[in-house]
């Protein structure tokens, strides 16, 4: 967690609202940070839905096989979520697994609940077991800190989950047509290249839905959202993103596709999970330049997206914004390596509104310098049209400047 916010972050925490069956609670458990919060717990009322989405990787950390296994073989509800930060339990074999189920069992005896319903995640430094006795130690005074929800929680909530984060984040909305809202807050700043990135996010929402159909909306929201960022190109041990909801505030279930509401809670959910992801893109580390690149003209959306994403995570490219140099042709040099169809002697390039290339050609009406006034702001929108057909997408990345190296080269120090 660094002191020195990132020049992208938003001017504030938002002012979040409490939301009805979620009550919080964050502690100094000095598990491998001192002198801040690095532990996380919600409690959530009895009957509350979950669905999850996890990291790709084939080298999951212990939490992410406890969430897997208690999600497949549980009845799709769950009555509390904990975290912890500095250490991912991750590449630490039996003794990780211990470690997720004692912490389960520990929280669980402390409020009298079934272990196999509580949900976990951490992150941090991969390779490095967690203190069994401290967990027994701290894990108690977590739970006895329980309180309402509310913007201060969840500030706190959020703070408590970070690592190399600069600034907390959250994000909510109220849902259209009806009296319920979607609450969220996220961690992540680099190791970041979400195939369902370092990234966490816990969810929540009062509205009453249906486990299968809660993890359709949180699948949906996820390829939209975090699934289009990419800072470095890293995908975690660790990416989880849980999705709770609680019913508490509305008594009529959401259980069918063909329901009203819906379509107010997946633009909900949408618009939560974008904000989130973008901000983590924003917490890119050592970012100066936030930066959406799109692709159209694609074979297929999916084709789009690969292209989208050669680009966002090329080094060379990202070096490029840094120094908020219009080197266009490291674009092309990125569309061509990523293996996906793409017509050289139709491609159109545009950094922002300023159009370099089309027909695969440099246009005689293109001015670097205005491209270079594009480049010199925070926010830089980078197009390209590959020419074979009606396939798009965007994602959003950031600059690669000495900061991330910085950052990395002294991430266990």
């Amino acid at each position: 967690m660094s002191d020195a916010v990132s020049p992208l972050a938003p001017e504030s925490f938002p002012d979040m609202p409490p939301l009805a069956g979620v009550a919080i609670s964050t502690h100094a458990g000095g598990l491998r940070y001192r002198g801040r919060k690095d532990l996380f717990l919600a409690t959530l009322a009895e009957g509350t839905s979950v669905a999850g989405v996890f990291t790709q990787t084939l080298c999951p950390s212990a939490p992410v096989d406890w969430c897997r296994s208690i999600l497949n073989d549980g009845d799709g509800t769950a009555r509390a979520v904990v975290c912890n930060s500095g250490n991912a339990n991750a590449f630490t074999g039996q003794a990780g697994a211990d470690a997720a189920s004692m912490t389960a069992q520990i929280v669980g005896d402390q409020l009298g609940i079934d272990s196999r319903r509580i949900y976990l995640a951490s992150t941090g430094v991969i390779g490095e077991p967690l203190d069994g006795q401290a967990l027994r130690d701290e894990l108690p005074k977590l739970v006895a800190g329980i309180d309402v929800s509310g913007v201060e929680a969840w500030h706190s909530a959020a703070d408590a989950i970070r690592t190399t984060d600069t600034f907390a984040k959250g994000a909510w909305s109220s849902i259209d047509g009806a009296a319920a809202h979607v609450v969220g807050i996220a961690k992540g700043s680099g190791m970041i290249a979400p195939d369902m990135a370092t990234m966490l996010g816990f969810i929540f929402t009062d509205l009453p839905v249906e486990p299968d159909l809660l993890q359709e909306c949180l699948s949906s929201a996820v390829r939209k959202s975090f699934n289009r960022i990419t800072v470095d190109s890293d995908t975690s041990t660790s990416d989880t993103v849980l999705l709770f909801a609680t019913g508490e505030q509305i008594d009529d279930d959401l259980n069918d596709r063909n329901d009203a509401r819906l379509p107010a809670f997946q633009a909900a959910l949408d618009s939560v999970c974008l904000d989130l992801a973008q901000q983590i893109v924003r917490d890119g580390e050592g970012a100066t330049k936030f930066v959406e690149v799109s692709v159209t003209g694609a074979a297929s959306d999916d084709a789009a997206t690969v292209i989208a994403k050669a680009i966002g995570d090329s080094p060379l490219v990202k070096t490029a914004l840094a120094a908020e140099d219009a080197n266009w042709g490291r674009i092309v040099m990125a569309v061509g390596k990523a293996g996906q169809a793409a017509e050289r002697d139709k491609l159109a390039i545009w950094i922002g509104p300023e159009q370099v290339s089309a027909a695969g050609m440099v246009l005689d009406s293109y001015s670097e310098n205005r491209a270079t006034v594009h480049l010199k702001g925070d926010e830089v929108v980078v197009k390209v049209d590959v020419g074979v057909g009606d396939g798009e997408s965007t994602i959003w990345t950031c600059d690669l400047t000495h900061g991330y190296i910085d950052i990395n080269a002294g991430y266990r120090s």
